[in-house]
């Protein structure tokens, strides 16, 4: 399946030629000061019969000592409060649109979390170290097991790049949500700390704003491709990407909107 060209940077890293055909499914970095552009082709989510997430059960995964002290331990309590609030929030009803036969979406719940230092992460972790990761600890009881409602968030602390698909976090994305074995979903979240991923806003509202993204991204397209898309596009989010408003307080991005024709 098709995907639509990736975000344009200074330095453009390799990327494994076999992601060239997988959709699209990550944050990309701020476009700056100007108001993003509309999408060149109308934007026209179709739904690929694939899951939706239609009780999502979050559970954060805080990665490295780094959440153990402040200022970043603040950060713990914070989107966790974020996740409280957003997951029974107008963000999720909005998302109803997207209910089809026998898959209602509706509000979802925080389940748990956790702050992981053993093992520790390395300067670079590669998404497939995350997948090992995420599988090593369910099946040893340290996370919960899957279900066809789980989304594991996964958070990194400041200095730690996130690669995957031979692209890294602040060159090409800022976040992305796929799933392992089409069964188990996740989504990661590089700490926003360069200018990319950072908009000209502060760290932690940049953060809500980028996990509001791929949250409405994992329940609507939780196999990147399969659920709500757009081959011209991409998913719920890419279609509003960096189009924020606030909600309770919080920082949130836009979401496409198909019955109102744009980003709402």
């Amino acid at each position: 399946m098709p995907s639509k060209p990736r975000p344009k940077t200074q330095k453009t890293p390799k990327t494994d030629p076999s992601e060239l055909s997988r959709p699209i499914r990550i944050v990309p970095l701020h476009p700056g000061v100007a108001k993003a552009a509309a999408p060149q082709v109308p934007a026209k989510l179709t739904y690929r019969n694939g899951p939706l997430l239609t009780s999502v059960e979050v559970f954060t995964i805080f990665w490295g000592a780094a959440w153990n002290t402040a200022p970043e331990s603040s950060f713990v309590t914070q989107v966790n409060e974020f996740f409280d609030f957003i997951l029974s929030s107008q963000l999720l009803d909005q998302l109803a649109e997207y209910s089809v036969a026998n898959k209602k979406i509706a509000h979802g719940s925080l389940i748990g979390t956790l702050t992981l230092t053993t093992p520790a992460p390395g300067k670079t972790v590669d998404d497939s170290e995350i997948q090992n990761l995420l599988q090593q600890e369910i099946s040893a009881g340290t996370l919960p097991a899957s279900t066809p409602n789980t989304l594991y968030f996964l958070f990194l602390p400041p200095g730690v790049t996130v690669t995957q698909g031979g692209s890294a976090s602040c060159q090409v994305f800022c976040g992305y949500h796929d799933a392992i074995n089409n069964s188990i979903f996740y989504a990661v979240m590089p700490y926003p700390n360069c200018t990319g991923c950072l908009g000209g806003i502060a760290a932690f509202d940049a953060l809500t704003s980028t996990t509001s993204h791929e949250l409405c991204e994992a329940i609507t397209d939780p196999i990147p491709g399969q659920g709500w898309y757009d081959d011209d596009n991409g998913e719920i989010g890419d279609i509003c990407a960096w189009q924020t408003r606030t909600l309770g307080g919080y920082t949130i991005q836009l979401e496409w909107s198909n019955k109102a024709n744009q980003c709402v």
